[in-house]
């Protein structure tokens, strides 16, 4: 235990030596008060002493608590620690075991009467400790923030350390996987970023089949949506029809299409086996934010209704999915990609 706790150490130094862990904590400090200095009221926004009237974005609409939370989940969480943060950490922790590999530094742990899995399982952990500090800091300020600015006190934002943590994870062990197989910072990072994208083509594909699917069954018509679109944007305010019942899919009828079905089916398929990078993200405002507290969608014509019921149809498949089926088989591949990593660095000559 005293070696391994060594290597870890160790580890967590190499990683603190090359002064990214600093510079993404000081970013995300600027994030934080970004957050502070963003207010609402029943005008709108106010940006430090800018006041910025809204229709959409106000106090009326919007209480200040949910408002933070959207803040912290889309912009905070979806931007900053699932996108630029990400990527900085790959960047600090890709080098991790080509430059344990290639320095000859594991000559010197080899030696040592210490496993080889027990090595490798070490330094993967230490390249996971990078992200969860830095998302343990950053949740504890905006936790602060929310609960001073926005008057309530939510402990599930904390649920973004171990969320962020495990989206972070998936990408780690494809990286760690090329690094051992390369024995190449360069390669397996931008080859990381290649997957990353990937499966990011992926997903987004996914989502929108599955939205033409929405909308065939709804029955929306483009054009129709596009003329009420223009008519309501120069229409007075008297001409605003009131909001009515958003129309059934049974009162729209079905409007399936085969040849879409079949698209959906393989690329669902295809994303099963991969990691699901944006829902585990997604899982977070799920769990803050429930549908009846996002902001309410303007009184709209028939045909816009129809596109709007079918945007909350698609709202719904997506909240709908199952944790296992997202974490589940997210940590399945990891597992998978691990395995063969592992068996690659145990029996490679060094």
């Amino acid at each position: 235990m005293t070696q391994t706790w060594a290597i870890f150490l160790e580890a967590y130094r190499s990683l603190n030596s090359k002064k990214l862990f600093w510079l993404v904590l000081i970013l995300s400090g600027l994030f934080v008060a970004s957050f502070a200095g963003v207010g609402v009221n029943p005008q709108g926004l106010k940006i430090l002493f800018w006041q910025i009237d809204s229709d959409l974005f106000n106090a009326r609409q919007v209480p200040p608590d949910q408002f933070y939370k959207l803040l912290f989940t889309q912009i905070g969480i979806g931007v900053w620690l699932a996108w630029l943060a990400t990527i900085l950490a790959l960047v600090s922790t890709a080098g991790i075991f080509p430059d344990l590999i290639g320095s000859g530094s594991i000559d010197l742990y080899v030696s040592k009467p210490i496993g080889r899995l027990r090595l490798f399982l070490t330094e993967y952990a230490a390249g996971l400790l990078f992200t969860a500090l830095q998302v343990t800091i950053f949740s504890a300020a905006c936790f602060l923030v929310i609960g001073l600015r926005g008057g309530v006190w939510e402990p599930g934002l904390f649920l973004a350390v171990p969320l962020v943590v495990c989206f972070f994870s998936y990408l780690f062990a494809v990286c760690v996987l090329l690094g051992v197989w390369t024995r190449s910072t360069v390669a397996a990072l931008l080859l990381t970023l290649l997957f990353w994208f990937g499966v990011f083509l992926v997903g987004s594909a996914e989502n929108t089949l599955l939205m033409f699917k929405t909308m065939n069954k709804r029955g929306v018509d483009f054009a129709a949506v596009q003329v009420e679109a223009h008519q309501q944007k120069n229409s007075t305010p008297k001409a605003i029809r009131p909001p009515t019942a958003a129309p059934t899919a049974e009162a729209e009828g079905s409007n399936d299409s085969p040849a879409l079905d079949v698209a959906y089916d393989v690329v669902h398929g295809v994303r099963t086996v991969l990691p699901k990078t944006s829902d585990t993200i997604e899982l977070l405002e799920r769990a803050l934010m429930k549908v009846a507290e996002l902001p309410h969608q303007p009184p709209a014509g028939p045909e816009t209704m129809k596109m709007q019921a079918a945007q909350k149809d698609l709202i719904d498949v997506l909240r709908g999915r199952s944790i296992a089926w997202i974490l589940g088989t997210s940590l399945g591949f990891e597992a998978f990609v691990l395995f063969w990593a592992a068996l690659l660095f145990c029996r490679r000559d060094y």
